[in-house]
């Protein structure tokens, strides 16, 4: 008798505030690893240089 293919159940992609987190396709060995996506929190305001007295 052959053994059936081990196989992942797919999880619904994980969101919080900042972060998004998605499972991917599982590779030759039967790995399945998880993609991060981080957005950016921190706003970039350009610099201006201060009033002279």
């Amino acid at each position: 008798m052959s053994e059936p293919k081990k196989t992942r159940p797919k999880v619904p992609d994980g969101k919080s505030r900042f972060v998004v987190t998605r499972q991917m396709e599982a590779n030759k060995k039967g790995f399945v690893g998880y993609e991060t996506v981080w957005e950016s929190f921190q706003k970039e305001v350009k610099y201006e240089t201060p009033k002279r007295p």
